[in-house]
């Protein structure tokens, strides 16, 4: 009686999968009742999987969905008590960040920066690496990184590199823009140009993703197709170098063709941010709105030089200001070239700066006069006048000398710092002349901000007191932006107050600038003298 039982129960189950076969498809088991979520600006929910199909609500990124299948490229998803169908690239679910690789990139912020064969100042260098390169991320040991730099491993100073933290697109279910139209009907774009549309995608050997990376894309490069296939869109990513992207990350766009594009075509020109968060501007100035905040190792087309600024190309039709002391230019046909000096003290013998660099920076200049003296002195002139002087005793004396100004102009505040950075300055000079309402206050006082800055402040005053005759206002603290921002040894000096009539007629004549400019040397020979015996 139970064999029976068994029978008929093994035949009623038969004929009931005869009737409603089950779909064991593992896709569409994993995906039936999981959580998604709307990853566009706005994303149509269709009657059925395409886009002939009537729009039932338009969904908002964030919006919650719940997915019942997937169909090729469409998502059938329950949205409340609302069935319907989305673009599948569109939607993503929790797990999906598991598909993402962060990866962190070393950004040079300096010339002739040293590529070394350990993390040790006596490790031999493998070569030397120029302002903007980029390179991988390997390893970090105290102050020292290990980079990947082409075929080359080795160890870079981290004071003198950006890293920049980027996440890697690497599945289909990532966005590619924010208009499912686009994706679906690439015919309506001209197919010769693909625009990347993501943050960062890999450039691949071969059309998978698992092949040999050769590169990175950044988002708005535009590449020259050669093929396609299937999902995969085959690029020429740099002169006669092909490589392959998956199709999702980006659009087949029409080339830049105006103003700017042709002048780039010119010229050839890019600039590339050296800084993580660096803002770009509406127009050239500091005080305009920030359009949008790019990161180290963003590189732009160059569109327009204005004085200290570059008018860039964000796309086909924005476009956006950046200052030019925190991007580097790919020729460095527009700005001087600065030499980075790691550690050359071994090259030094005491008495001498050889292998010493020094930024002199004269306060002002331009439509920024600084103080004006009771008798009529502008500050910013007689400040370029001592630098000048100061320069040529430091030349002599065999330092690598370098100016923030050298004629009447103004110089942003934060382009002088760069400056201190971008040549690895040994030490910074701010050269100026004081003022204050009250007109019997005199003397000449030197100011630090950080306390690495102090030795060096106290060496120098030390050198001027002995050949200046002022009253001696000491080395002391001042929270001054060039200082206050510098990472470099940097100091700040006022040689005197033209606000006080006696004073200014002394301190604006040839003798006193001699005697100045030799105190000052003679402070900073002492203090690199004193560096070697340490």
């Amino acid at each position: 009686m139970n064999k029976r039982k068994i029978l008929i129960g093994l035949s009623l189950l038969l004929l009931f999968t005869s009737i409603f076969p089950y779909n064991f498809s593992t896709s569409q088991v994993a995906a039936n009742g999981e959580q998604l979520f709307v990853k566009a600006e706005k994303l149509y929910l269709r009657e059925g999987p395409g886009l002939s199909y009537p729009v039932l609500e338009t969904l908002k990124e964030g919006t919650e969905l719940l997915s019942i299948k997937k169909e090729g490229d469409w998502q059938h998803v329950k949205y409340g008590e609302m069935e319907g169908w989305v673009a599948a690239w569109l939607v993503k679910s929790a797990d999906s960040r598991s598909a993402a690789k962060s990866e962190k990139t070393v950004i040079a912020q300096v010339n002739d920066l040293n590529l070394r064969a350990g993390p040790s100042l006596s490790s031999p260098v493998l070569t030397k690496l120029s302002s903007g390169t980029e390179s991988k991320f390997l390893h970090q040991e105290q102050d020292w990184i290990q980079i990947q730099n082409g075929e080359l491993v080795g160890w870079v100073f981290e004071k003198y590199v950006t890293i920049k933290e980027e996440t890697i697109l690497e599945t289909p279910s990532t966005p590619s823009n924010n208009n499912e139209e686009s994706n679906v009907t690439p015919q309506q774009f001209d197919p010769n140009t693909f625009t990347i549309n993501v943050n960062a995608v890999n450039i691949r050997k071969k059309p998978d993703l698992t092949a040999k990376k050769l590169g990175v894309a950044t988002n708005g490069q535009q590449f020259k197709v050669i093929s396609r296939d299937h999902n995969w869109v085959e690029i020429e990513y740099k002169k006669g170098a092909k490589g392959w992207i998956y199709s999702f990350y980006g659009t087949f766009t029409k080339q830049l063709k105006s103003e700017q594009s042709s002048k780039k075509e010119q010229t050839n020109n890019f600039v590339t941010v050296i800084y993580n968060g660096t803002n770009l501007r509406e127009s050239a100035s500091t005080s305009s709105n920030v359009v949008t905040r790019a990161d180290a190792g963003n590189t732009y087309p160059i569109i327009d030089n204005e004085g200290d600024w570059y008018k860039i190309a964000l796309n086909e039709e924005r476009t956006a200001y950046v200052a030019n002391w925190v991007v580097t230019e790919n020729n460095n046909a527009t700005g001087q070239t600065y030499q980075n000096h790691e550690n050359q003290s071994e090259d030094r013998k005491k008495g001498t700066l050889k292998g010493v660099t020094i930024v002199l920076d004269a306060g002002h200049g331009g439509n920024d006069r600084g103080t004006t003296g009771a008798r009529g002195t502008d500050e910013k002139d007689i400040n370029i006048m001592t630098t000048e002087l100061l320069r040529s005793k430091l030349q002599a004396a065999g330092a690598n000398v370098v100016m923030t100004r050298e004629s009447d102009v103004f110089v942003d505040l934060r382009k002088r710092v760069a400056v201190s950075h971008q040549t690895n300055a040994d030490a910074f000079i701010s050269i100026h002349y004081d003022a204050i309402e009250d007109s019997s206050v005199n003397g000449f006082t030197t100011y630090y901000t950080n306390s690495y800055q102090q030795e060096l402040a106290e060496y120098v005053h030390a050198g001027l007191a002995s050949k200046v005759d002022l009253k001696d206002r000491g080395a002391r603290f001042g929270d001054y932006l060039v200082l206050r921002e510098n990472r470099q040894n940097a100091i700040l000096l006022e040689l005197g107050y033209l606000s006080n009539p006696s004073e200014e007629r002394a301190i604006t004549t040839d003798y006193y600038r001699e005697q100045a400019t030799l105190g000052i040397y003679q402070g900073l020979l002492n203090y690199f003298d004193a560096q070697l015996e340490l």
